[in-house]
């Protein structure tokens, strides 16, 4: 029988995720972008004065574009991720010809990884500070409760990082980052594909699974319904037997007991669907048991803190939707490497521990690239004449290439997801082959 989380409303599991994880109890602040005329970002990481106006330049009255994400809290070592990239993109627009031919400043709230306030403030935003456009927050629950204001007021929601494409019902919500509509399908065939490669090596899995959200939506499918795939009947379907089901709840930071059932089960491959340092936690555990599973598996997890945990990750597998590998900038556009160095530039100066311009930073570019060509395709601010603009149209992504939005799949375009793979202590694309920068690493090295 398919093991389930427990049947509850999917927003408030999804809601609850934030709620375990917020660690600041100041609630949101206003924020704001340097060069706005709210309150100051002075000492933000990754922040510049706004450019100044120059002959031919944006001028005129700022369009203000409203928007909240994680910048203390549980999720704010994601969360500032996000704020370094937006920043670096509005200043780079700033510094050639603005919005419509007005300069941009953004309207940037701190959640303080409080998803209970994000409905608040994202009313308060458009309410209160009229602001003319909005971005969404990031992480799946806060975007989920973003939506209903922003279709309530009729707004078009560009939005980093939700990948529950089945949740995302809102017509005019656009994601900047796409697993398809069904990554509960995608996401385990796509690592079934890369194990077949490995020749046999890997038949045997222990499925580790966050208890909320899009995580328990990838290994189990919907908790209401059965007849929905998921990994954990898509792998055995595959050939990959799995030996050890276990579920964790929200908030989760013990990891002996789930290690120990792992040791005992000794699957070739931990298949960890968490999210943030629950993998960093589990590996640990493991390590400390003498346990060293042959590969790992994390969906969803922190880039810059697998890193840190050095030889102890070697060859641990994620997704993504786009890493700075030479060989995969070699292949780009000039303008993308220089948006990376720059990118990872601001991050070293702002004393942060990965500074490459990886899957979230590439995930909140595409966000601000849709707003923009959407306002730009419009000639307005008409909210419904930039909704159907880019569904007419869709956009051009410096990092993911052209993509459309069709609202009978909730606007999520066909993936771009690969697979990378720490390899010499670094992150590095190893799936599909014809994408690859280095060849996939299996259970030997």
């Amino acid at each position: 029988m398919r093991r389930r989380a427990p049947v509850v409303s999917l927003i408030a599991v999804l809601l609850l995720v934030i709620t375990a994880c917020a660690t600041d109890d100041s609630g949101g602040s206003t924020t704001e972008a340097p060069g706005t005329t709210g309150p100051s970002t002075t000492g933000a990481p990754g922040t510049t004065e706004a450019p100044s106006t120059t002959a031919g330049g944006p001028s005129g009255e700022p369009i203000v574009v409203g928007g909240t994400l994680a910048l203390t809290g549980g999720l704010g070592p994601t969360g500032v991720i996000h704020q370094i990239a937006g920043q670096l993109f509005v200043d780079r627009l700033n510094a050639s010809t603005g919005l419509l031919g007005q300069p941009v400043e953004w309207n940037l709230v701190d959640d303080a990884s409080d998803g209970a306030r994000i409905a608040e403030l994202y009313e308060q935003l458009i309410s209160q500070d009229q602001v003319d456009l909005i971005i969404g927050p990031y992480a799946t629950p806060n975007i989920l409760a973003a939506m209903p204001v922003a279709e309530r007021h009729g707004y078009v929601l560009p939005q980093h990082t939700s990948v529950l494409a089945p949740a995302m019902t809102y017509a005019c919500q656009f994601p900047g980052w796409s697993i398809g509509p069904e990554p509960n399908v995608f996401i385990p065939n796509q690592l079934a594909d890369a194990l077949d490669s490995l020749g046999g090596s890997v038949s045997t899995v222990g499925l580790v699974t966050n208890e909320g959200g899009s995580t328990s939506f990838v290994s189990y499918g919907p908790a209401d319904n059965d007849e929905v795939q998921a990994t954990d009947t898509i792998l055995p379907e595959r050939g990959y037997e799995i030996v050890a089901d276990i579920s964790y709840p929200i908030g989760n930071t013990e990891w002996g007991s789930v290690a120990t059932e792992l040791q005992d089960a000794d699957p070739d491959i931990v298949v960890i669907n968490g999210l943030g340092l629950e993998a960093n936690g589990l590996i640990e555990a493991m390590d400390q048991l003498g346990f060293d599973p042959p590969m790992v598996f994390a969906l969803f997890p922190a880039p810059g803190a697998v890193l840190s945990l050095g030889d102890l990750t070697d060859g641990v597998l994620s997704v993504s939707i786009f890493e700075p590998n030479e060989s995969i900038l070699a292949e780009m556009d000039p303008e993308a490497r220089e948006i990376t160095e720059e990118f990872s530039a601001r991050v070293e100066e702002a004393g942060l521990p990965y500074t490459a311009f990886e899957t979230q930073a590439a995930a909140s570019w595409n966000t601000w690239e849709i707003l923009t060509q959407g306002v730009e395709g419009a000639g307005s601010l008409d909210q419904q004449a930039i909704c159907d603009y880019l569904h007419e149209n869709g956009a051009d992504l410096t990092f993911s290439g052209h993509v459309d939005f069709d609202p009978e799949v909730n606007n999520f375009w066909p993936t771009t997801q690969v697979l990378k793979q720490v390899q010499g202590g670094d992150w590095v694309v190893v799936w599909p082959e014809d994408s690859a920068a280095s060849p996939l690493q299996g259970p030997a090295g």
